[in-house]
This record gives C-alpha cells, structure tokens and sequence, in this order.
C-alpha cells in the first residue's frame, strides 16, 4: 500500500519507521515516484525508500507544473525538510540528478546537513548551463526523444490521448531542465558517486569528471552496462551500488538485492 507521507512531494511506499537510513530517489525527465516503488521491497528493511513526485503526473496530475528549476526546488526541499534527521542517501536520475543537488543545495541553505551520500546518474553536472532544443521540437521532436533513449512504453506513445497527456510533462520538464541556469555556489562537503552507463548518450565517460568539482568530499564513479535506462534492467547491480555505500552495519537485515 502507498504512504504518501504528509506531504505532497514524497512518496513513502513501504514505511519503515525505525529504519536507520532514508533513501530518497528523485526520477527523471517524464519521470514520477513509481519508478523506484520497487526498490523499497527489494531493499534491506534498515532503509527506507522515499521517492519524490513532481508535480503533474500520476496522482499529482492535476498540480500546477512550476515555472522553472528554483520553484520546483523551493517546494521539493520544503516538502523534505521533516525527512531530513536521519543517515541519508540521495539518488537521483537524468534529469533527477541535476534537481537531487539544486535540493541538496537549498536544504543547506536552510541550515540541514547534507546527505551522507549523493548519487547521480545519467546526467552531465547541472553547475554550468548546458541548455538544449528538444522542447523546442515540438510533439515529433519529443516523441523521437523518447524513442532515442527508451524507456516510454510503445504503447503510452500509442495511445494518443495517453501521449498527449505524458507529452505535456514530458516538454515542460525538458523546458525546465534545458533553461535552467544555474546559480554559483560553494562545492558541496558530502561524498560523492557517479553511475555511468557505458551506452548511455546523455552521459559520456568524459563528463565525468565535471561532477567531481561539486563537492570536496570523496568521489568515485561506477560504470554499468547498459543505455540511459540502464537502471531498470540492471536494478540489482544499482541497489548494489547503493548499499555499498553505507556502513555494512545499517545494511545486514532482511531483504537485500
């Protein structure tokens, strides 16, 4: 059963109260809180997952899609401040990895400690502005979009009333992302961790080394097989990758993956 926690941005979707450690997943471009439902049942129950909902989509269809990056951000960050008081990892994907640090970023504005670990994936570091055209391409543009990186269903861009509604978040979240400008700020203290698909067309090997700038903790990167979606076919290794992250001692019971 869902626990939607009680706020509108967090998914809770097996609560584990005493967990020790929090898991807090942000999904890519297109992208809602069902993608990691099952990493919580795959996972050991020492962690709880929570995975954010932007807004617009599954059960946050009919919220107001932000105007840009800060806005998104400034909701997200309040909507995770009450999470925030445990050991904390965050993972976040594509798109998901640039609005994981923007959140990082704001929540240590606020005085919060920053995770003890941050993950990210599939994305070039979001300090520079990067900028882009799909959301210019119009409905033929986003549709070659998604068929080029995978991970749409045939059958959502199929359907046309179902693609009409997954296109119209699927372009806002591009216009998003692809007119953010970052603004400066001082690195990062946290450890950390780059996955790396090695047939990824979002993130070359040679992009790597821009995130290591963003903080001055520790980082290493992980390579896997696969494309940008690497992720769902090669979940185990990823949840792997996770949990070697973490003191063997928050890890030992129950589930695993």
């Amino acid at each position: 059963m869902v626990n939607t926690a009680p706020r509108p941005s967090v998914r809770r979707w097996v609560p584990r109260p005493s967990a020790p450690v929090r898991l807090v997943c942000f999904p890519h471009a297109g992208g809602g809180a069902t993608a990691y439902r099952d990493w919580a049942a795959t996972l050991p129950d020492t962690i709880e997952v929570l995975s954010v909902q932007y807004p617009g989509r599954e059960d946050r269809a009919a919220d107001p899609l932000p105007d840009s990056m800060p806005e998104l951000v400034a909701a997200l960050a309040a909507d995770l401040r009450p999470f925030w008081n445990r050991t904390t990892l965050v993972f976040g994907h594509s798109m998901g990895a640039a609005v994981a640090y923007e959140t990082v970023r704001a929540l240590r504005a606020q005085g919060l400690p920053e995770p003890d670990h941050l993950l990210v994936s599939g994305r070039r570091a979001p300090d520079r502005f990067l900028g882009g055209d799909v959301h210019r391409s119009g409905e033929a543009g986003l549709r070659a979009e998604l068929e080029r990186l995978g991970g749409t269903p045939p059958e959502v861009l199929a359907d046309p009333d179902l693609s009409a509604f997954v296109l119209r978040y699927v372009h806002h979240d591009y216009r998003l992302i692809e007119n953010h400008r970052p603004e400066p700020a001082p690195p990062l203290g946290c450890p950390l961790t780059v996955v790396l698909a090695d047939d990824d067309p979002l993130l070359r090997a040679e992009h790597v080394a821009d995130w290591h700038r963003l903080t001055t903790g520790a980082t290493d990167v992980v390579e896997l097989p696969g494309d940008h979606f690497y992720l769902v076919p090669h979940r185990a290794a990823l949840l792997q990758v996770v949990l070697d992250r973490l003191d063997p001692a928050l890890t030992t019971t129950g589930g695993g993956p």
